[in-house]
């Protein structure tokens, strides 16, 4: 089969060591490849070099002839202006596609999926929203060969749903950046992993590349440590002096000159972050309290008569479509905005410590370590002192890049400099809007395990479906008419529950339908009395209920735990099933039990 696009020896840098160093690729129809890398390896840099836009150092690239690439671009362009319509038809019509039913079925679809509005002013809208559109642009295209970086960031979890299924019928090509590991399981057929200029291809799942990744850096691990062992050897021959400059041996010292240039061009793997979280004194048992409170922007109801409490210790997700309150709610609980009606209580001895997704807190003018040490050179982590550069090393932070503006940083790495900079102060509680958007798996990886192991209480704001899975241990959703509904359990579990709850009540073995149509039924206007097997019925649902209230305790308790999602699936899939199963049964207990009493007591 003839590729639609290949890479020969392609070489690309900017200065330093090469991103790309003879990197050789081969994209066939239909092929959909996730492409993984640390922030900083060169994800980005591949993208555009397979769209053309790059002048390479060295290598070439052949194309399919008639081949149409697109892609969704990380900078909005400078002529982002008009409509949101006016967008998506500028791009159609640089493509010869304007006008027409086509067209307007691509406009339809895309504008649909992506919740978009078209009348909508573009150069207005949110750095999010502007995201939306430019995927939109992209999108509309339907090219051969579709090219998107990070597409599911801004997105809310449904968009996230629509845009997997859309990518799943296209017959066209798509090379995709992720750090979604749903997203990325659900839709890639093979996996590229770039790393240090070297671009490996694996041609299996996702579960299956993290294994054969893992037996490829340990060989690595393996062939280095002989080097080593074999270079540190002859170093110490040639430092015992003259005999190794005669003749004879002069072939051996030039070998060991070899060594030493191969050892000097050696690109070591790229280092882990290495962080904790600082927990400060414990709180008081309740965290935050809100009795019915309510907010509205004008006009617009956005949280409605919502009560919860959040107990120390607890991990809360917070879903919704973007826009639908779920920061302003954080704003509410923790002082930021005044509800409408209502009140919010606070616990003592409260830290909070919060990841902005705009990253309001940090300051474009001043650099990487002043950000993150305002004063001085030195912070306090845990019971030492360390130097700021120490510090931002364990973060993956070069002493020049910490001395450098923020300006100058990637998304990802602006992520990580406001982790740093939460890291270093203890807190017991922990607020997340949105902490994934551009973090490389890898580091996304290493948050989620300092959130299982963190003793504080969490509130998570995020789109990443197993993210959410992972860390949290009970969520609320998020209604577009302001209401909020409470689920125990991460993203799977809150989606089970509500179609459980959506459901028409079943027939129970302990119910019979004619009893099911008067429990439907008006009363009627003549009391009558309770059958034999009815008042034995009655007689026996206290102790019923009592047993279903007694086993939901233990279920909310169990799966509270901080490594319940931790445990094999089977086990949490059980839980949860069982958990939606008692919630059914205790409703048609009760039910039962007031429909019995009504007529018991005429």
């Amino acid at each position: 089969m003839l590729a639609e696009l290949g890479l020969n020896a392609v070489r690309f840098g900017y200065g330093g060591h090469l991103l790309l160093d003879g990197v050789d690729l081969q994209i066939e129809k239909g092929e959909r490849i996730g492409l993984l890398g640390r922030n900083g390896q060169g994800k980005s840099t591949l993208l555009k070099v397979i769209q053309g836009v790059l002048e390479l150092d060295g290598g070439d690239i052949s194309r399919r002839q008639g081949l149409v690439v697109a892609g969704l671009q990380q900078e909005v362009p400078k002529d982002f202006e008009g409509t949101v319509l006016d967008q998506l038809e500028s791009v159609l019509s640089k493509a010869d596609l304007e006008g027409g039913w086509e067209a307007q079925m691509r406009i339809d679809q895309a504008v649909s999926e992506l919740g978009l509005e078209r009348g909508a002013l573009a150069q207005s809208l949110s750095a999010g929203m502007k995201r939306r559109v430019l995927l939109a642009r992209a999108l509309v295209m339907d090219p051969d060969l579709l090219m998107l970086d990070e597409p599911t960031n801004h997105l809310d979890i449904e968009a996230i749903l629509r845009l997997e299924e859309r990518l799943l019928k296209r017959s066209g090509s798509l090379v995709f950046v992720t750090h979604d590991r749903a997203f990325l399981r659900r839709v890639a057929t093979r996996i590229l992993d770039l790393d240090r200029g070297t671009l490996r291809s694996y041609d299996c799942d996702y579960a299956t590349y993290l294994v054969r990744k893992q037996a490829v850096l340990e060989a690595e691990a393996k062939e280095h440590a002989a080097f080593d062992k074999k270079l540190a050897k002859e170093e110490a021959w040639i430092r015992r002096g003259i005999r190794a400059r005669r003749t004879r041996n002069m072939g051996r010292v030039r070998a060991l000159e070899a060594l030493r240039i191969e050892h000097g061009q050696r690109r070591e793997t790229v280092g882990q972050v290495k962080a904790e979280l600082q927990a400060a004194d414990r709180t008081g048992r309740v965290v935050v309290r809100a009795k019915r409170i309510s907010f509205s922007y004008g006009d617009k109801s956005v949280i409605r008569d919502f009560s919860t409490e959040i107990q120390i210790g607890d991990r809360v997700g917070l879903i919704g479509p973007n826009g639908v309150g779920k920061t302003t709610l954080l704003s509410l609980l923790f002082g930021d905005l005044e509800p409408d009606s209502g009140e919010v209580e606070h616990g003592t001895r409260l830290e909070v410590a919060r990841f902005d997704q705009l990253h309001s807190v940090l300051d474009d003018n001043k650099s990487v370590m002043e950000n993150v040490c305002a004063d001085g050179d030195m912070i306090t982590v845990g019971d030492r002192q360390r130097h700021v550069l120490g510090y931002l090393q364990d973060f993956l932070f070069s002493p020049e890049q910490a001395r450098g503006p923020l300006w100058a940083l990637s998304g990802g790495e602006r992520n990580r400099v406001q982790l740093a900079r939460i890291l270093a102060r203890p807190c017991n509680v922990l607020i997340l809007d949105e902490p994934t958007n551009d973090l490389d798996v890898e580091t996304l990886e290493l948050l989620e395990d300092m959130l299982v192991d963190y003793p504080g209480t969490i509130l998570l704001v995020s789109h990443d479906r197993e993210f959410v899975d992972n860390v949290v241990t009970s969520n609320l959703v998020f209604d577009v008419d302001g209401r909020i509904t409470e689920y125990v359990g991460g993203d799977a579990s809150w989606q089970d529950q509500a179609r459980a709850r959506a459901k028409p009540v079943k027939e129970d073995s302990r119910t019979q339908p004619q009893d099911e149509a008067r429990a439907r039924a008006p009363r009627p206007e003549r009391a009558r009395r309770l059958t034999y097997k009815e008042q034995k019925e009655l007689d026996a649902l206290p102790a019923l209920i009592e047993n279903l209230e007694s086993e939901n305790s233990k279920l909310h308790a169990l799966m509270a735990q901080a490594d319940f999602f931790k445990r094999p699936g089977p086990e949490i899939v059980e839980a949860t099933t069982r958990l939606a199963s008692l919630e059914q049964e205790l409703r048609e207990a009760y039910d039962r039990w007031e429909m019995l009493e009504s007529i018991a007591t005429g």
